[in-house]
């Protein structure tokens, strides 16, 4: 089972299942029943309005994001999905930070609904930046499923892994 690299946290009986959906060839077709359509956010712009969008919806009072991108680099060198960071530049003599949202772009291709809870994900780091209850009773408030989602997310990692291209 060194193969469910993404499921390594959960339960061995959970694991048992996704190794025989795998060796069944079901865990694709079990994915492509639940989220059939892949989402239209392929630019940094148009993932930038998405971002946006769910930052006015519900955390409108936290502070601005400059700038959310699609990063080819961030599953290899940060072994992350998602990175949310502030940069702090010098101007003058003043000391400004801003906050950068940046998405592995294995995610410009896949169901929106795992592309909204990475960017949920990322969001709620502008509140709190560790994982903790907060952290992930956040989460829940703009994302419900958000749990769930990370779980398929996690079955799609896998089959993407395993077995290649799902869409």
């Amino acid at each position: 089972m060194s193969q469910l690299k993404y499921l390594n946290a959960y339960p061995d009986h959970l694991k048992q299942q996704v190794t025989q959906l795998l060796k069944d060839e079901k865990l694709g077709p079990l994915l492509l029943g639940k989220y059939p359509q892949q989402h239209q956010v392929r630019t940094d712009r148009a993932l930038y309005a998405f971002t946006m969008d769910l930052k006015n919806d519900y955390l409108r009072k936290s502070a601005p994001v400059s700038k959310v991108i699609y990063d080819d680099k961030i599953s290899v060198t940060r072994d992350a999905l998602g990175l949310h960071t502030q940069i702090s530049r010098v101007q003058g003599n003043k000391l400004k930070s801003k906050n950068e949202i940046r998405i592995d772009s294995i995610f410009k291709r896949g169901p929106e609904a795992f592309l909204r809870m990475i960017v949920v994900h990322e969001l709620a780091h502008l509140r709190e930046k560790d994982h903790n209850k907060a952290f992930y009773k956040l989460c829940e408030h703009m994302e419900p499923d958000y749990h769930q989602l990370e779980f398929d997310l996690r079955l799609y990692l896998t089959h993407l892994d395993q077995v290649g291209k799902l869409y």
